[in-house]
């Protein structure tokens, strides 16, 4: 248990979504899973709306929270480094379906495959810590535990981490239709923060950052993935355990 790896420094974000970019099945690969996200954000804005659940009400209270984004997200480590058995860094299809298997989470090999594809955006055939951070994130949010199923990845801790991030795109989702669109996202984020006071790993135009398809709408899993660079998480991280971290702390 004492001991620390520090993985070769992979591509960064943006360089995979460019491979993602000049992908031309790209559209077509993610279409669906975006679509079932879509209706779940939308979903997720009438329940939370409604009860007054959604956390933020401003982009300072967002920004206000990403060291505990950070700090939350970080917990994954352990699993990641646990089935990442060659220590390369990545998690493969073999690796993750043990993984899977180890939190008897039963899913269709059709589904693993969806959500293996939409989270290794510069299709490697392999998923690096960033990328199962998202896999993770959105099992969360899409799949519902069956009674048989003891999916015990998302402690509490890490469970509220995702519910804030979901919580941050709601705010930023003005019209509720699951999906952001520039001119919303714009007012939001310039509100109360003028972007030379903005947080420094966010660009001047986040808009065009998120929207990585260009297709003019950002979607959760752009979002998501802009968010986690955003507060400062990278594969190039080098995933380190220290030597009193244990696995049961995201069990």
């Amino acid at each position: 248990m004492g001991k620390s790896r520090c993985y070769p420094s992979q591509k960064s974000l943006s360089n995979k979504f460019i491979g993602m970019l000049c992908c031309c099945c790209s559209e077509s690969k993610y279409s669906k899973l975006d679509a079932q996200l879509e209706k779940k954000m939308s979903e997720e804005k009438v329940i939370r709306s409604s009860s007054g659940q959604i956390s933020f009400n401003s982009s300072e209270s967002i920004y206000s929270w990403f060291p505990k984004f950070k700090e939350g997200l970080k917990k994954i480590k352990g699993v990641f480094e646990q089935y990442d058995e060659d220590s390369n860094g990545a998690i493969s299809r073999e690796e993750l379906s043990k993984c899977l298997g180890k939190f008897n989470l039963q899913l269709k090999e059709e589904r693993i495959n969806e959500l293996f594809n939409s989270c290794d955006i510069d299709q490697s055939q392999e998923i690096q810590f960033t990328e199962f951070i998202v896999f993770l994130c959105l099992i969360d949010l899409l799949e519902e535990p069956s009674s048989s199923s003891s999916f015990k990845v998302i402690s509490k801790e890490l469970k509220e981490t995702f519910d804030r991030i979901v919580d941050a795109f709601l705010f930023l989702d003005k019209n509720g239709d699951g999906k952001l669109n520039k001119k919303d996202v714009d007012k939001s984020l310039n509100e109360f923060y003028p972007w030379e006071k903005s947080p420094g790993n966010i660009l001047k135009n986040p808009f065009m950052e998120m929207d990585q398809d260009r297709n003019g709408k950002v979607g959760f899993r752009e979002f998501l993935f802009a968010l986690i660079k955003w507060v400062g998480i990278d594969d190039s991280i080098g995933v380190e355990r220290d030597s009193d971290e244990e696995i049961s702390d995201i069990e």
